[in-house]
C-alpha cells in the first residue's frame, strides 16, 4: 500500500496557508468555540509555531478574536460565532453555572473560581460560585480573574461579578503584620472590622491590647487561631508577618526549571507562603527545591512517611549543590537536625520531639501532602515558627470539608491548570474508565443482600468477579507498568496469588516494601498490588495503569491520588475504577473521580471485558466460571 504522506513533499503543509477559512475548519473540527494554537496545528496537521504567528496577523484583521488568561494558554476564538456541543447557562441568582458538554479548556478556566457540584452521564456539569472559591482563586488582582470569569462563561454576567468583587474585598479587609518593635499586629480596613467583627468573635487572650481605632496587638503563639476564626467568620486574613530566620543556608540547583515551575517559584516570593496545587508528576517537589534556594534559609521538610523522607533526601543530594552533612532525617529509623532536615509529620507533632524543631529558627518549613494538615494529629506542625511556608499536594480536598484550613494554616493557592500542563505534554493526561461487573455467583450476591452497614461494602469491594476483570485489563495493556488498589488485606492477597504478583501493605517490613518498591521503578516487576500504603507519600515513576478494585468508599483525594499514579510523561496512561453493578460502589465510583473532571480529566463508563455469567452452575465461591469475552 502506498504511504499517502510519501506522495507529497514534507514540508508542504507548512507552506500552506491558515487563513480564516481554515481557523474555521480547525473549530469545527474540533467542536468548540475557543482552542488553543496546538489544538488547530493538530486540526490541520501545520507546526505550532506557524499557526501561532498566522493567528496574531489574522487578530489584527479582525478575523480572529485572542482570550488571554492568567490562568491558562492564549486561545483563539471566531467573534460571532457559537458552538452547538457546548452549551452553558448561567443562573445569576444561585450563582450556578450548567455546561452541556464541555471541553476540556472550559472546564480548566471554571475550576479557577468555581465548584464542580456534580456531573451526569450524558455530559452534563454542574458548577457553584462559593465564597471559598473567590477568596482562594489563584490571582494576585481582581482584573485578573474577572478576565477568566468572562472567559468562562462566554461574556459578562453582572450580577455574579458585583458577588465576585465583593467577596474579593472581604478577603482583603484584616492584614497581620509586624510591628517595627517585633510583635505581631491585626491591621483592619476601617474600625468598625476591627470592633463589630474581630473583637467580639475571638476568644479572650487572642487580642492583647488595641493600639489604635484599626490595630490590634494579637498574641503570637494564637495566630493560627485568629486566622482559623475570621476565615469562619467570613473574613480570610493576609498573612503578611516578617519572621525571623535562622541561618543563611546558600545553595545551587543542579537541574532546569520548566516555564510553570519558575512561575510558581516567583509567585511564592512575592506573597511569601502558599500551597503548590498541581497534578502529580508536574514536578512539585523540583519547584519547592526552587523555592529553598530562593528563600536560602535552613528549612525544615515535613513528609507523611519514612520511604517519602528517604526519596526527598535522595532528591535533595542529586538535584543541589547541598552536601549530605548538610541534609539529615529525623522520624523513627534516624534522628538527626541539620541545616535542611527531613521530618514525619507524627515526629514533629509529639511532645518530647517538639521542643528541639521549635528551638530552631526555620526560614521554610514545607509541608508535603498538605491537605493532612487540618487533622488534629498533623495540626500541631502548622504553628512552628518559621519565616515562610510552603505546602505541595495535587488534591486539596478532604471529606470533612475542613479543606480551607489549609490555606488559613499555611497559605494561598498558587499552581497551574491541570489542562495547560496536559496539553503541552509535561503530564499524561490520564484516561479514566468506571467499569461496573456482575456478581461472580449467585452466592456472592445473596451474601451482599444478607448483610448490611460495613459487611454490605465489604462484599461489593470483594466481588471476586474483579480478580479476572483486573487479569484481563492488564491483558489489554500488556507490557505497561500497573498498580492495583485494594482496600482488604485478604483480597489483596486474593488478587496478588492469583496474578502471581506481589503484594504490599501496612503490615509489610519496612525493608521489604522498599526493596520491592525500587524493584517496581527499576521495572523488575512490572505489576504490584498495593493498600492504602501505596496512595501517597510513595513515589512510583512510569506507572502507565492504576485500577482501583476497592476502596471506592474513601475520599475524592483518594480517587486522585490513586489516578495521580499514572500522570507522568510516559505516553498513555490510564486508570480503571471497578465496581460492583448494583451496589452502592456505583454512586461511590462516579462521586469519587468528581474532582478528576473538575480538573480537565475526561472520565467514561465501558463495559467490563471479562463476561460473568452468575446464573453460571459451574461458578464457584473463588471466581470460578469466568472466562474472557475474547483474546485481545
Amino acid at each position: 500500500m502506498t504511504d499517502p504522506d510519501r506522495e507529497r513533499p514534507a514540508e508542504a503543509d507548512d507552506e500552506q496557508p491558515v487563513d480564516a477559512e481554515a481557523f474555521y475548519e480547525a473549530l469545527d473540527a474540533r467542536g468548540r468555540p475557543v482552542v488553543t494554537a496546538a489544538e488547530v496545528a493538530a486540526a490541520l496537521d501545520r507546526p505550532a509555531g506557524v499557526v501561532d504567528d498566522a493567528l496574531s496577523g489574522l487578530e489584527s484583521d479582525g478575523d480572529v478574536g485572542r482570550l488571554d488568561v492568567r490562568a491558562a494558554k492564549t486561545a483563539w476564538y471566531a467573534p460571532g460565532r457559537a458552538d452547538a456541543d457546548e452549551r452553558i447557562t448561567v443562573f445569576e441568582k444561585r450563582r450556578d453555572v450548567i455546561v452541556d458538554q464541555p471541553a476540556q479548556y472550559t472546564r480548566a478556566l471554571l475550576t479557577q473560581f468555581a465548584h464542580l457540584e456534580n456531573t451526569n452521564r450524558e455530559g452534563g456539569y454542574v458548577y457553584t460560585v462559593r465564597e471559598e472559591d473567590v477568596w482562594n482563586a489563584p490571582y494576585a488582582t481582581f482584573p485578573e480573574l474577572v478576565s477568566t470569569v468572562r472567559s468562562a462563561l462566554g461574556g459578562r454576567y453582572e450580577a455574579i461579578e458585583e458577588w465576585i468583587e465583593g467577596q474579593w474585598e472581604r478577603a482583603h479587609k484584616f492584614r497581620l503584620a509586624t510591628h517595627e518593635d517585633g510583635y505581631v499586629v491585626l491591621e483592619a480596613k476601617s474600625a468598625d472590622l476591627l470592633g463589630n467583627v474581630a473583637e467580639p468573635r475571638l476568644d479572650d487572650g487572642v487580642l492583647r491590647a488595641r493600639m489604635g481605632d484599626e490595630t490590634a496587638w494579637v498574641a503570637e503563639d494564637r495566630t493560627a487561631e485568629l486566622k482559623r476564626t475570621l476565615y469562619e467568620a467570613g473574613y480570610p486574613v493576609q498573612d503578611d508577618r516578617e519572621l525571623e530566620t535562622g541561618d543563611d543556608l546558600p545553595f545551587d540547583l543542579d537541574l532546569d526549571l520548566r516555564p510553570y515551575q519558575a512561575d510558581w517559584i516567583a509567585r511564592f516570593a512575592d506573597s511569601g507562603s502558599g500551597v503548590l496545587v498541581g497534578p502529580p508528576g508536574s514536578g512539585k517537589t523540583v519547584a519547592a527545591l526552587g523555592v529553598m534556594a530562593d528563600v536560602e534559609g535552613e528549612t525544615l521538610v515535613l513528609v507523611p512517611s519514612r520511604e517519602l523522607a528517604g526519596q526527598w533526601h535522595e532528591e535533595i543530594l542529586e538535584r543541589t549543590t547541598l552536601s549530605p552533612e548538610q541534609v539529615g532525617e529525623y522520624h523513627g529509623g534516624a534522628k538527626e537536625i541539620r541545616p535542611v532536615t527531613i521530618a514525619t509529620y507524627r515526629i514533629a507533632g509529639m511532645d518530647r520531639h517538639r521542643s528541639l524543631f521549635d528551638s530552631r529558627k526555620w526560614g521554610l518549613i514545607v509541608f508535603d501532602e498538605v491537605h493532612h494538615i487540618p487533622s488534629p494529629v498533623h495540626r500541631r506542625s502548622a504553628s512552628l515558627q518559621t519565616k515562610h511556608r510552603l505546602g505541595l499536594t495535587a488534591t486539596p480536598v478532604r471529606e470533612t470539608e475542613d479543606q480551607e484550613e489549609i490555606y488559613t494554616l499555611v497559605g494561598p493557592p498558587i499552581g497551574t491548570d491541570w489542562e495547560a500542563l496536559f496539553e503541552a505534554g509535561y503530564v499524561a493526561e490520564p484516561e479514566v474508565e468506571i467499569r461496573c461487573l456482575p456478581w461472580a455467583s449467585p452466592a456472592h450476591r445473596e451474601e451482599y443482600a444478607a448483610s448490611d452497614g460495613h459487611g454490605r461494602r465489604q462484599a461489593a469491594a470483594t466481588n471476586p468477579a474483579k480478580i479476572r476483570e483486573i487479569s484481563a485489563i492488564l491483558h489489554e495493556n500488556r507490557g505497561s507498568k500497573a498498580i492495583v488498589f485494594v482496600e482488604y488485606i485478604d483480597q489483596g492477597d486474593a488478587i496478588a496469588e492469583a496474578l502471581s504478583v506481589p503484594f504490599i501493605s501496612g503490615e509489610t517490613p519496612h525493608a521489604r516494601r522498599s526493596r520491592l518498591f525500587d524493584r517496581f521503578r527499576r521495572g523488575a516487576v512490572d505489576t504490584i498490588v498495593v493498600s492504602r500504603v501505596g496512595d501517597e507519600g510513595i513515589d512510583l515513576p512510569d506507572a502507565e495503569v492504576a485500577i482501583a478494585a476497592s476502596g471506592l468508599g474513601g475520599s475524592r483525594r483518594q480517587g486522585a491520588q490513586r489516578a495521580g499514579r499514572t500522570m507522568r510523561p510516559v505516553g498513555k496512561a490510564r486508570m480503571y475504577v471497578l465496581a460492583t453493578r448494583g451496589t452502592e460502589e456505583e454512586d461511590f465510583a462516579r462521586n469519587r473521580t468528581k474532582h478528576l473532571a473538575a480538573r480537565g480529566v475526561r472520565v467514561r463508563e465501558t463495559e467490563p471485558v471479562a463476561v460473568v455469567d452468575p446464573e453460571d452452575a459451574s461458578a464457584t465461591p473463588d471466581g470460578g466460571g469466568v472466562g474472557f469475552e475474547a483474546e485481545r
